[in-house]
C-alpha cells in the first residue's frame, strides 16, 4: 500500500486555508485545518432519535414555507384587482378633464370669435392683435374635430375675419399713405401702429404689401427728383442723391420709427431699396451718357458710393439683404502683395479722388451700388495703361539722368528703386479694381500688369545692360613677360559690373515679386477666372535677364583671361630650360579674377545663389578653354611640360578659392562647384602627365594614357602626340595601336571613339600632385 503523507502539498486548497486562517482567525470547527467531518456529525447527532428530530424539524420547516408561498399568491391577486379598479379611474379622470378642458377651449373659442368679428368692424386694432394670437392658437387644438360641422363653422369664420383684416388694414395704410400723388395725407397714429401688430398675426404677404406700398410711397419723390434727364441726375452731382437719403431716413425716425415694429427693420429695408432704385438709374444715365465718362469724373463717382455703401454698414447689419457678398480676409506679409489693406487707398498726385472703402468681408453692402460702374471699368482700366505707360518712360528718363549705380556707394549692386515703385502702384491698382469688380476688370487689369513687367524687363533692365565688344581686349605677349599689373584687356569697367549685378539683383526680386502678384490676383479674382491669371510668361522674361546678366559677367572675365591664355599657346615651351614660379600668363589671369570677382561678390552679397552659379558658368567656360589652349602648346619638352603642370595646378588652387578670393569672411565653396573643378583640372594635369611620360615603348605609353586620360578619343590622342613633337610616321602607328589597345565596349552599348574608363581619384591625384611639387623643387 501507499504511503499517504498527511503534510498537505505545497499550493494545495488545505495550504490555503491555512493561510487564510493565519489572516482571519475563526472559532468556528468548519474553519479549523484539522476538520473532520464524521466526527462533527457526531457530535451533532450523537444517537439515531437525534437524527430523527432533526429531520422533523426539517418537515416543518418546509411546511411554513409552502404557507408563506401561498398567502404571498393570494396577496399579488388582490393587489392586482385594486391596481385594475385605479386604472379605470385613471382613464375616467383623463376622460373628464379632456372633455371640461375641450369644452372651455370651445367656448373660448366661440367667444373669441364674436369679440373677433365685434373687434374688426369698430378697428380695435390692438385689442384684436392679442386676441388673433389666442383664437388662433386655440383653434389649432381643434384640428382634429374638423369633422364636427359646428368646429368647421368656427373655423371658417375665423378665416374670414383674417382676410377681412388683412383688406381692412391694407385700405387704411392705402388712405394715410396714397401712393398716387407727392403729397402725403396721412401720418402715423396709434391705429396704424396696432394694424401692424396684427399684420404680424396675418399672412406674411400683408406684412410684405405694407412694407412695399409704404417704401414706394416714401421714394416716390427720389424718383422725381433724379429722374434721368435732370441735371443733378449726373455723375458729378452724386452726392446729392445719398445727401436725399440721408435726410429721408432721418425724417423717417422722427416720424414713424414707432409706428412700425422694430423688427420690421424698416429704415434699413428703406435705405436697402434706395440702393436698388439707385444701382438701375445710375447704369441707365451711364449708357445714355457714356461718351461723358472720363476716369476722374468715374472715380470720384465710386469713391462716393463705396463712402456710401461703408455707412451703410456701420449704421445697418443687412440683416434684410438677401444675397451678400462675401469674401476670403487678406492674409499678413510683408510683401506689398501680400500685406493688410488699408481702408484708405494709397493715393498719388494724379490719383486723388481714388475710391475709399471699408474691406468687402465687414461690409454686407459691398457692390449694391457701385456694381454698376463694373461695366464702365474699361475707363478706369484705359487711364491705368496711360499711367503705366507714363510711369516706365518716366523710370527710362530718371535712369538716364542719373546714369547707373557708382561702384562703392549704396546703390551699386542694389535693386533699383524703380522696381519697388513699379510694384507698389501695382498693388495700389490691383486693391483699386478688386474694391470695383472682381470679374472681368481684374482680367483687363492682369493683362496691363503683364504688358508693363514685359516693358520694365526689356526697357529698364535688358535695355541698360553695357553691350559686351567682340574686341577681348590689348593685351600682348610682351606686357605677360613683364608681368604689368595695369592691364586694361577687362571690357567692362568696375561702375558697368556693377550695374549688371544691380539689373540682376533687380530682375531677382521682380522674378519673386511677381509670382506673389500672380497669387495675390489669384486670391482677388472669382474663383471661376482663377485659371486666366497666368504671369509665367513675364517670370521667365526676368529669368532670361538673370540669365543674360550672369553670361554677361562671365564673358567679361574670360575674355579678360583670353590675351593670356592665347600668350600661353604662343610660348616657346620646348625651349624651357628650368622649372620657376608660376609663369606671367597665370600671373595675369589670377590678377583679373582678384579684380573682377571680389566686387562681382560683394554687389550679389543679398542673392548669393546667382553668385554661385556665376562661378560655376565661369569655371565651365574658362577649364574647356585653357584645356583647348593646352593642346595649342606644341612641342613640349619635358622642363616645358613640368613648368606647365606646375601651372595648372596654381590655376586649379586659385579656382577652389574663387568663390571667397579675396575676401575677408572665408567660406568653403559650394561641393557642387569644387567637383567641378576637380574634375576639369584633372583632366589638365592628366594631360600633361602623358606629355611627360616617355613614348617608348609605344605600348606602355598608350596603355598609360588610355589610364590616366580613360578617353577613347583618337583625335585627343593625336593632340598629345603633337604635344609630344612626334613626326606624323610616328603618329601613324602609334594611332593604330591605340585603337589595338583601347578596350572592347560592353555589349550592346554603342561603338565609338569615345569611351568611359575608371578615372583617378582626387586624392590621388593630389598625391601625385605633391610628389611632383617635391620634385620640381628638388630640381631647381
Amino acid at each position: 500500500p501507499a504511503v499517504i503523507s498527511h503534510d498537505p502539498p505545497v499550493g494545495s486548497p488545505t495550504c490555503c486555508v491555512c493561510s487564510v486562517v493565519k489572516v482571519f482567525p475563526s472559532q468556528d470547527p468548519l474553519d479549523r485545518a484539522d476538520f473532520n467531518a464524521v466526527e462533527y456529525i457526531n457530535t451533532l447527532f450523537p444517537t439515531e432519535q437525534a437524527l430523527e428530530e432533526a429531520q422533523k424539524a426539517i418537515q416543518q420547516l418546509f411546511g411554513k414555507i409552502k404557507d408563506i408561498k401561498d398567502k404571498a399568491e393570494k396577496s399579488e391577486q388582490m393587489v392586482k384587482e385594486i391596481t385594475r379598479d385605479i386604472k379605470q379611474l385613471d382613464h375616467a379622470k383623463r376622460h373628464l378633464t379632456t372633455s371640461i378642458t375641450t369644452l372651455n377651449h370651445l367656448h373660448m373659442l366661440a367667444g373669441g370669435v364674436d369679440s373677433l368679428e365685434a373687434m374688426t368692424r369698430k378697428r380695435q386694432y390692438g385689442e384684436v392683435a392679442n386676441l388673433l394670437q389666442g383664437v388662433v392658437n386655440v383653434l389649432e387644438h381643434f384640428h382634429k374635430y374638423m369633422g364636427i360641422p359646428q368646429i368647421r363653422q368656427l373655423s371658417e369664420r375665423v378665416k374670414a375675419a383674417q382676410s377681412e383684416l388683412g383688406t381692412q388694414i391694407l385700405a387704411d395704410f392705402e388712405e394715410a399713405f396714397p401712393s398716387q400723388g407727392s403729397k402725403r395725407t396721412g401720418g402715423p397714429s396709434n391705429v396704424l401702429r396696432d394694424a401692424c401688430l396684427v399684420a404680424n398675426v396675418l399672412d406674411p404677404r400683408i406684412k410684405q404689401e405694407i412694407i412695399k406700398k409704404f417704401i414706394r410711397q416714401h421714394l416716390s419723390e427720389y424718383l422725381v427728383l433724379f429722374q434721368e434727364n435732370q441735371d443733378v441726375a449726373w455723375l458729378d452731382k452724386i452726392d446729392r442723391r445719398y445727401a436725399w437719403i440721408k435726410r429721408q431716413l432721418v425724417d423717417y425716425e422722427e416720424k414713424y420709427g414707432r409706428m412700425f415694429p422694430e423688427e420690421w427693420c424698416m429704415t434699413e429695408r428703406i435705405a436697402v431699396e434706395f440702393c436698388h432704385i439707385t444701382k438701375v438709374e445710375l447704369a441707365k444715365v451711364m449708357r445714355t451718357r457714356a461718351k461723358e465718362i472720363e476716369v476722374k469724373l468715374l472715380l470720384f463717382a465710386i469713391q462716393r458710393t463705396t463712402n456710401f455703401e461703408g455707412l451703410l454698414a456701420k449704421r445697418f447689419t443687412g440683416c434684410t439683404l438677401t444675397d451678400q457678398k462675401r469674401k476670403e480676409s487678406p492674409l499678413h506679409s510683408t510683401n506689398p502683395f501680400l500685406e493688410d489693406e488699408p481702408g484708405e487707398d494709397v493715393g498719388t498726385e494724379k490719383d486723388e479722388n481714388l475710391p475709399r472703402k471699408p474691406k468687402a468681408p465687414d461690409n454686407p453692402f459691398h457692390g449694391i451700388v457701385s456694381k454698376c460702374f463694373e461695366p464702365h471699368l474699361y475707363v478706369y482700366i484705359e487711364s491705368q495703361d496711360k499711367n503705366l505707360g507714363e510711369l516706365i518712360d518716366r523710370f527710362v528718363a530718371d535712369f538716364r539722368a542719373q546714369g547707373p549705380p557708382k561702384a562703392g556707394t549704396e546703390e551699386g549692386g542694389a535693386v533699383l528703386p524703380s522696381c519697388a515703385d513699379l510694384f507698389v502702384y501695382y498693388k495700389k491698382c490691383m486693391v483699386q479694381c478688386s474694391q470695383l469688380s472682381t470679374g472681368e476688370p481684374m482680367i483687363a487689369l492682369t493683362t496691363i500688369f503683364q504688358k508693363f513687367l514685359r516693358e520694365y524687363a526689356w526697357k529698364i533692365l535688358s535695355g541698360n545692360l553695357p553691350k559686351s565688344s567682340s574686341n577681348s581686349g590689348g593685351l600682348t605677349i610682351s606686357s605677360l613677360l613683364k608681368e604689368k599689373e595695369g592691364s586694361d584687356a577687362a571690357k567692362f569697367t568696375v561702375d558697368e559690373l556693377c550695374l549688371i549685378c544691380s539689373i540682376l539683383s533687380t530682375a531677382e526680386y521682380c522674378l519673386a515679386t511677381t509670382q506673389q502678384l500672380e497669387e495675390k490676383l489669384k486670391e482677388k479674382v472669382d474663383k471661376v477666372l482663377m485659371e486666366r491669371i497666368n504671369l509665367t510668361g513675364e517670370m521667365d522674361t526676368f529669368s532670361t535677364v538673370i540669365s543674360n546678366s550672369i553670361q554677361l559677367l562671365v564673358q567679361d572675365l574670360d575674355a579678360a583671361c583670353d590675351p593670356a591664355l592665347s600668350a600661353m599657346s604662343k610660348m616657346p615651351w620646348q625651349s624651357v630650360e628650368h622649372v620657376g614660379d608660376q609663369s606671367p600668363y597665370v600671373t595675369s589671369i589670377i590678377m583679373h579674377i582678384k579684380q573682377n570677382v571680389p566686387i562681382i561678390r560683394d554687389n550679389l552679397a543679398s542673392t548669393r545663389k546667382y553668385f554661385t552659379q556665376f562661378c560655376i558658368k565661369f569655371t565651365n567656360s574658362f577649364i574647356p578653354k585653357f584645356i583647348n589652349h593646352l593642346f595649342r602648346c606644341k612641342p613640349i619638352s619635358m622642363v616645358g611640360a613640368e613648368q606647365l603642370l606646375l601651372d595648372t595646378h596654381s590655376l586649379k588652387t586659385v579656382l577652389l578659392d574663387l568663390p571667397s578670393i579675396g575676401s575677408q569672411v572665408l567660406r568653403k565653396a559650394p561641393a557642387s562647384y569644387t567637383k567641378i573643378v576637380v574634375k576639369g583640372m584633372t583632366r589638365a594635369e592628366m594631360i600633361l602627365k602623358v606629355v611627360m611620360a616617355p613614348h617608348e615603348p609605344p605600348v606602355v605609353f598608350v596603355d598609360n594614357y588610355i589610364k590616366l586620360l580613360a578617353d577613347g578619343n583618337p583625335e585627343t590622342f593625336q593632340k598629345i602626340l603633337d604635344m609630344k613633337g612626334l613626326k606624323r610616321s610616328e603618329q601613324s602607328s602609334m594611332l593604330e595601336l591605340f585603337r589595338q589597345r583601347l578596350p572592347t565596349p560592353p555589349s550592346g552599348a554603342d561603338g565609338g571613339p569615345s569611351l568611359s574608363f575608371s578615372a583617378p581619384t582626387p586624392e590621388q591625384e593630389s598625391s601625385r600632385i605633391r610628389k611632383l611639387e617635391k620634385l620640381i623643387k628638388k630640381r631647381l
